[in-house]
């Protein structure tokens, strides 16, 4: 199947054509001529990050827009700034030979009078993000009563942020009569939940087996001991020169403390967290886009939707607290049908989690050592006469000086000067690692004591950050979905604060437990009190365990 058969307009077919798209992607074959058809039944799309759902929905989406009709006629609902802009430029694409259409993208962090003019000049389909968009509702500027078409994009990645109520809100908002499109990674029980409530005898597309790997991506991992990841992450860098990837880490303190390393220790590395104001996280991705950045340093909030092409390895610096979040960051390479790694640096207490991971994607890791001094200059000598192969000579540029040049050199031998040519690279490399030591031993000794962990079995989150820490009891456990994933996303989107420090997370059956800085204990417990979880008011109140602890303490010391 090609485009051209599917029944899309000329103009489509010309903007597509212009972006060098041949052959329609597996879930494209699938859902385009399932929306474009007009019976305007409901559809869910399950598949992977990266299969190219933009214009699985966008071109039948634009192909029905009628250019004439004023009012906002479709509506993309998504996770995140990046998704929503990314979505956007996309869709103008896509339709730069409709004339007249109009789309807009109106997200957070941005100004909003901006947004309010554009909407107000009047567009044909709006790209958001959730808080933003309920936010234009209530202000009466977005006015969706009259939308054809409403697609959840991320749905999975949406709910765990914390938008389910803005989610509800703006569903309500939109015709009974309109199509909904809803697409996600995963089917998890508050995606299902929509699913119910707000769809009709849906359609449903799965495109490969859900949280399964991409097929181009091979899995790695590397043994170290815990306090070697560093210098593991830096030899694994150092092996591949030409890396072009995401380093994924755990928390926004191990983010700056990472990518200040790289960049202390010369590599071109950035952060991406949420620190960072809107201008600088731009600017940030600004830099990775156009390749002046090789590696981006992120947490799995802070990457969320970011989609950027030909990243060539993915690296977890630290594995995440869940398997299915292995997922989402592997997908981020290996994309368009080209090749990918993806690279766990793990301790030998983490070989259980790589098993699990294992039975979920359906494939198998493939250990390897850490690369030694050796091996890396070795790497690293060939990757710089390839280069120098490669190298385009411009004669009309360089010709002025090459008198001077060869004058210069005449005293030295070719045999010399492509010597002295390769040390200048060479030596950095050869100085540094000429007395590393080999940290597959170190990791060979620790892998004796033959500890395992696993996902699933304990759904904790290990304090590290040192301070004062107040316990507050959440009345809802693992039967309402909690995961310390979504639990910390619940805090920084309804406290509206992501600075909170978040200590040690322990999710029971019925029940959680959860640490935070003890000055924001009060203004946690305001905002989380009250909150609608799965039908239930959400209860929040300060832990009296210390406090029995404490009695029970001084009771013994009395005897």
């Amino acid at each position: 199947m090609n485009f051209e058969n599917m029944g899309l307009s000329p103009e489509l077919l010309r903007g597509i054509s212009g972006l060098g798209f041949e052959t329609p992607t597996p879930i494209q074959q699938e859902v385009i001529p399932a929306v474009l058809e007009n019976n305007g039944r409901d559809i869910i799309g399950l598949a992977q990050t990266g299969t190219g759902k933009t214009a699985a929905f966008g071109l039948p989406i634009l192909q029905q827009t009628d250019v004439n009709d004023k009012t906002v006629q479709a509506l993309i609902i998504t996770p995140t700034r990046e998704l929503c802009i990314q979505i956007a430029g996309d869709l103008n694409n896509f339709g730069k030979h409709i004339k007249g259409l109009k789309v807009a993208a109106v997200y957070g962090g941005a100004n909003i009078d901006s947004q309010i003019k554009q909407l107000r000049a009047g567009v044909h389909v709006i790209a958001a993000t959730p808080g933003r968009m309920l936010d234009l509702i209530k202000r009466k500027v977005a006015d969706i009563s009259n939308i054809r078409t409403l697609v959840l994009d991320e749905a999975d990645e949406m709910l765990n942020m914390g938008f389910r109520e803005e989610l509800d809100a703006i569903l309500e908002n939109a015709p009974e009569n309109r199509r909904t499109l809803l697409f996600s990674a995963t089917m998890p029980a508050d995606v299902a939940r929509i699913a119910n409530n707000y769809m009709k005898n849906p359609l449903e597309i799965t495109v490969g087996k859900q949280n399964s790997g991409a097929e181009n991506v091979r899995h790695i991992y590397y043994q170290v001991h815990a306090r070697d990841r560093y210098l593991a992450l830096k030899r694994i860098v150092d092996a591949n020169p030409d890396i072009y990837g995401i380093i994924f880490c755990r928390t926004r303190m191990e983010t700056k403390d990472v990518a200040d390393k790289l960049m202390k220790d010369g590599y071109h590395a950035d952060a991406l967290h949420g620190d960072l104001s809107q201008a600088q996280r731009d600017q940030v991705m600004k830099r990775f886009r156009t390749g002046a950045l090789q590696m981006l340093v992120a947490t799995d909030v802070a990457a969320r939707g970011l989609d950027v092409s030909d990243i060539t390895h993915i690296i977890n610096y630290n594995l995440p607290q869940e398997a299915e979040i292995y997922t989402h960051r592997s997908g981020r390479t290996g994309r368009a049908g080209k090749s990918g790694v993806s690279i766990a640096i793990i301790h030998y207490k983490e070989l259980g989690r790589i098993r699990q991971i294992e039975k979920m994607i359906g494939k198998k890791f493939e250990r390897k050592p850490v690369p030694t001094g050796e091996e890396i200059c070795k790497k690293q000598l060939f990757n710089l006469i390839d280069r120098m192969e490669k190298a385009e000579v411009d004669e009309e540029q360089i010709s002025p000086f090459m008198d001077v040049v060869n004058k210069k050199l005449a005293w030295l031998t070719k045999e010399d000067v492509i010597k002295k040519f390769v040390s200048l690279e060479f030596n950095r490399f050869s100085e540094y690692y000429k007395n590393a030591p080999d940290l597959n031993k170190k990791a060979e000794n620790d892998s004796k004591q033959g500890e395992k962990q696993s996902f699933g079995k304990s759904s904790r989150y290990k304090r590290k950050e040192k301070g004062n820490f107040a316990r507050l009891f959440l009345n809802v456990g693992r039967k309402d979905n909690m995961s310390p994933q979504r639990i910390i996303g619940m805090i920084n989107d309804y406290a509206k604060d992501r600075d909170i420090n978040i200590g040690e997370i322990d999710i029971k059956d019925n029940f959680s437990f959860v640490e935070v800085g003890d000055r924001y204990k009060t203004r946690v417990i305001k905002a989380l009190s009250g909150k609608n979880v799965k039908g239930r008011k959400l209860e929040v109140e300060l832990s009296q365990e210390n406090e029995s602890r404490k009695k029970k303490s001084k009771k013994k010391k009395r005897f």
